[in-house]
Parts: structure tokens; C-alpha cells; sequence
């Protein structure tokens, strides 16, 4: 096991100097600008194709010089190096954390526990790419004979929320014809509403648990698989148990190590595409996890995709602290979260394409890093793991946005625009896209600057409302923009809050990569199903809250 220091980080003399900086800490971003006319191209950085805007956060030189303190003192960059070597930094897990092994060039070589990590990812990318090729040119056929137009992936966590997050933001790269369809969640609802509709001798099923056991998963495959052989059988196919066979070789396939499961189900192992245990579910969308991806958009897409990844792994190596932007994110999220209150965080994409990229980053955020014990097993003493929420603009205008501009909580916010939009609409002799940015410029200022008391009654405004009108000001966004949302920058912003993500992890001195508190659900999950199937034993060793819910319940149900 790799050796890593446990620091915490209360101890250190920079996280002393930063509460204490913070108990007299006024900011005043009006008077700052007015103060600094090149404050806004002193606080602004470019990584790979990401230009992001710093200069609206609570910030000053001596906060930042203290922070880079911070990042020093509890070893940030040494663990970062130490990931990026293939060290074993999952330290409760003992395993080595790299997803950043997944976009590496093919040229390169990394040995971890043994194997040539970057060999066998792409040993595992040639053989998705022959797939997607295959299916794409209408070789690959069902069991009648017809291509495939609908692809439905059934996974969940990281091995849904990725894909479908993926393919909702790169729309307009998919290929016509094409559509892909997710199930996640066990009730079944969703499988039902996916499944409506479809044809099933044009849809593949992509299964992906890379144990091939994930409860709400296999359950799901199973749910698809009898309703895609009764569909079969309705139209006199897959009669029997040979037909049954051909249909599920030809119609499944799998995203998964666990090849004796694999065709425990019916999957024939070489259709099985894998990946390993240094891969994190919330850390997968660029792994075989992305085949429905690879599919929609092609191998040409998909190594855009993972091209924009590999390029914000390079600045996070490689540039220097003060210009590192996710250091300084991630050092900024501490800074509010330790020091000045916040709870949440909230990311606002003013891209349609973008509506599930908040829900992507709660599982990547909270799941990594909402632990309360350090690596060495002491219980923290501070707060870790903030609240990432978000919704896309100009929806969230009419919806939250009051709170965070005249609420009583702080809320950071990242704010994520394009200078081109995919829809080139107009409304009249008006850009409609231009109207969508300056929504997103107003938000930002306004969140900033402000308006005094003295403003609104220069309106005019009566009195007794004066009050209401006044906006403080001095709420912090960070401002990300870039040329166009493409396969390449939607990689750049996911690995992005990737290594944001790790930074507030290491400060924290947290294990940022395991997961144990999603366990104890699932295994009580499992032993509450007998009481609800009507096991009277097992009723009785309920608690009395959890007994007289299941009482209701099957009083009630049908």
C-alpha cells in the first residue's frame, strides 16, 4: 500500500492564516474593479480550449497567496503526481486512481500492478472502435437481418449518468438514424417508458456492470431481455431456446470484466468490453462505459472526446500553480466552504446540450468527496463535500436564481457559455443566441456589482420597497467559456471538475476515490426484500418505522 501522508489540514500554518484572513475578510468586488482596471485579465486563465474568468470571486492576491499555502502544505501537487504515476492513492481500496490512464496517448506505457496499463486501455478502445464501425455501417445486423437504430444502455452511477449526460450534450455529433435510449433506475417505470415504442429487431442492448452483480443493473437487463424475447416471439422469432440464443448474441452486449457472468446471461463474451478496478464508476464515460457514446458519435468523435480529457490532464500536470486552473477552483471551493460559509455549489450551463452535466458532477462531487474520515481513518473536524446542484440558463433565471442573488446563503457559482451555438436561430433580425449570452453577462455582473439602495431610488422606486430592490452583490462566479460545445471541450470541462474535484479531496486529506456509503443501502435493500415479498420472519426483524411501511404497503398494494 502506498504510503501518503494523512495531513490535516487545520494544522497547517496556512490554514490558520486563511481563518484568520477570513474572520476580518470584507470583500468589495465594486471597489476592487474600480480599483484595478486590469483585474479582470489578472484573474483570467486559458486551459486547452477553456477561457475561464476568474476575476468575479472573492479573491485578492494575499487570499490566493495563502491558498497556493494550503495546496503546498497538504501535499496537493505530490499527490497529484503520485495518481498520475499509478500509485496506489485509494488508499482504503488499495488501488491505483487512473482514469487519466483511459485518454493517454497510445505511444505511451505506464506499468501498474504488473500490466501495461496504457496497452491494455487501448487493446480495449480498438476493439470498441471495430464495434461502433461495424454497427455505424449497417454490417453488424440483428436477427432479421436489419441494422441496428436504437441503442439502449442499461447501467447506473457512473455507468448511466456519464453516458447519458455524453450523449445529451453531443447531439448534434450523433449520427442520423441513430438514437440511444438510457434505463437507470429500478423502478420500473423507466425500463417500461424506454422499451415503449421500440422495434426490437432494430435495437442493441449495451449492459454495463463491470461486476455484472449491480443489483438495480442485472435486474434491469433482465426486465429488456424478457421483454425484448417476447416481442421476438409475438412476431414468431426466437421460438425456441436456439432462436432465443441468437437473438441475445445478436441484440447484447456488455460492458464488463466478469465474462463468466457475462454468459451466465446470454451474452456471448466476445461481444464484452472491459474495464478495470483503477477506474472508478464517476471516472468511466471515457471507458468502454462510453461505448453507447463511441456508437452515437463515432471512433473519430470519441477520440475528440477523449483528445479534449488528455489536454486539461497536460495543464493540470504541467502548469504552473498560479496559473493552474483546476488547483485554483478547487482551492477557491475550500476557500468558500471552510472559510466563508458555503454549503453548496452551483454549476448554471447556458447550453441546452448541458442539462445533465449538473447531475453528472453531483455524483462525481458528492460521492468523492462527502467523507468524514481522513485516509488514516481519524474523523475530520472540518467540512468536506459541498452540494453541487445546478440547472441549465435561462430556466434557472425564473426558477433559483432569486436565492442566489438576494437570499441569506452564499452560493458559488460556475457559470459555462459558447461563443457559437449549434442552432443558429433568429428572431426577426435578432440573434437569438446573442440574446441567450447576454442573459448569461447580466447574471454574472449582477451577481458581482450589485445595486445599491441609492440606484433603486434613483428609479424612482417608493420608499417602503427600496429595501426589497437592493441587491448586495459580492456573490462569486467563475465564468467558463469556450468557441463551441464539441466532443473535444465537453472532455476539457469533464476532467476539468475531475482534478477540481481531487484537489479538494487532497486538501481535505479524504480519500477521494472509494465509495463505502453507498453499501450499506444496497445490502439492507437486500435483506428488507423477504418482508416485503411477504416473509413473516423477516417482517418481524424490522424496525417498527420500517414493519408498519411494509404493512402499509402491502396492505395497499393491488
Amino acid at each position: 500500500m502506498t504510503d501518503i501522508p494523512a495531513i490535516d489540514p487545520m494544522t497547517t500554518p496556512a490554514w490558520e492564516a486563511l481563518d484568520a484572513r477570513a474572520d476580518a475578510f470584507d470583500p468589495d468586488l465594486r471597489a476592487w474593479f474600480a480599483a484595478d482596471p486590469k483585474r479582470a485579465a489578472t484573474w483570467t486563465r486559458d486551459a486547452a480550449d477553456l477561457h475561464v474568468d476568474l476575476s468575479k470571486n472573492l479573491i485578492d492576491e494575499d487570499v490566493l497567496a495563502e491558498l497556493l499555502a494550503l495546496a503546498e502544505q497538504t501535499g496537493v501537487l505530490d499527490l497529484r503526481d503520485r495518481m498520475f504515476a499509478g500509485e496506489h492513492i485509494n488508499v482504503t481500496e488499495d488501488r491505483a486512481v487512473l482514469h487519466t490512464a483511459l485518454r493517454r496517448p497510445a505511444e505511451d506505457s505506464l506499468e501498474v500492478d504488473g500490466q501495461d496499463a496504457i496497452a491494455d486501455v487501448h487493446a480495449v478502445l480498438a476493439k470498441v472502435y471495430d464495434f461502433a464501425d461495424r454497427v455505424r455501417s449497417g454490417e453488424w445486423t440483428g436477427i432479421t437481418g436489419k441494422p441496428v437504430e436504437t441503442i439502449v444502455n442499461v447501467g447506473i452511477g457512473g455507468s448511466d449518468l456519464g453516458p447519458v449526460m455524453a450523449y445529451e450534450a453531443l447531439k448534434p455529433f450523433v449520427r442520423e438514424g441513430l438514437e440511444c435510449r438510457f434505463i437507470s433506475n429500478i423502478d420500473p417505470t423507466d425500463a417500461g417508458e424506454t422499451t415503449k415504442g421500440l422495434d426490437p429487431e432494430t435495437t442493441l442492448v449495451i449492459v454495463a456492470s463491470k461486476t455484472f452483480t449491480t443489483l438495480e443493473t442485472i435486474t434491469n437487463a433482465k426486465v429488456v431481455r424478457e421483454w425484448f424475447l417476447g416481442a421476438l416471439r409475438e412476431r414468431g422469432l426466437a421460438t425456441d431456446e436456439a432462436g432465443e440464443k441468437e437473438a441475445i448474441a445478436k441484440h447484447f452486449v456488455a460492458v464488463s470484466t466478469a465474462l463468466d457472468k457475462v454468459a451466465e446471461f446470454g451474452i456471448d463474451p466476445n461481444n464484452a468490453f472491459g474495464f478495470w478496478s483503477w477506474v472508478g464508476g464517476r471516472y468511466s464515460v471515457d471507458s468502454a462505459v462510453g461505448t453507447s457514446l463511441a456508437l452515437a458519435i463515432g471512433p473519430d468523435g470519441f477520440e475528440d472526446f477523449l483528445a479534449g480529457f488528455r489536454a486539461m490532464d497536460e495543464h493540470f500536470a504541467t502548469a504552473a500553480p498560479s496559473d493552474n486552473v483546476p488547483l485554483l477552483m478547487g482551492l477557491l471551493n475550500v476557500w468558500y466552504s471552510n472559510f466563508l460559509g458555503a454549503d453548496t455549489h452551483a454549476v448554471l450551463p447556458y447550453s441546452q446540450y448541458l442539462h445533465r452535466f449538473p447531475a453528472y458532477l453531483q455524483q462525481l462531487t458528492m460521492e468523492s468527496n462527502g467523507k468524514s474520515v481522513r485516509r488514516d481513518g481519524a474523523p475530520v473536524t472540518y467540512d468536506t463535500g459541498e452540494v453541487f446542484w445546478g440547472e441549465p440558463g435561462t430556466n434557472g433565471q425564473h426558477a433559483f436564481y432569486q436565492l442566489i442573488h438576494q437570499g441569506t446563503r452564499m452560493v458559488p457559482a460556475d457559470f459555462i457559455a459558447f461563443a457559437n451555438p449549434a442552432w443558429p436561430f433568429k428572431e426577426g433580425e435578432k440573434d437569438m443566441h446573442e440574446l441567450f449570452l447576454s442573459n448569461f453577462l447580466a447574471q454574472t455582473k449582477a451577481l458581482a456589482f450589485g445595486k445599491t439602495s441609492e440606484e433603486v431610488r434613483a428609479e424612482g422606486t417608493p420608499e417602503h420597497i427600496v429595501s426589497a430592490r437592493v441587491f448586495t452583490g459580492n456573490r462569486p462566479t467563475t465564468s467558463i467559456m469556450a468557441p463551441s460545445l464539441t466532443p473535444r471541450v465537453l472532455g476539457e470541462l469533464i476532467a476539468l471538475y475531475e482534478h477540481i474535484t481531487f484537489v479538494q479531496g487532497a486538501v481535505w486529506g479524504i480519500d477521494s476515490f472509494d465509495q463505502w456509503g453507498v453499501e450499506l443501502g444496497k445490502v439492507l435493500a437486500l435483506q428488507i426484500l423477504p418482508a416485503i415479498e411477504g416473509d413473516a420472519d423477516a417482517l418481524a426483524g424490522q424496525d417498527q418505522s420500517t414493519k408498519a411501511l411494509i404493512e402499509y404497503y402491502r396492505a395497499n398494494r393491488d
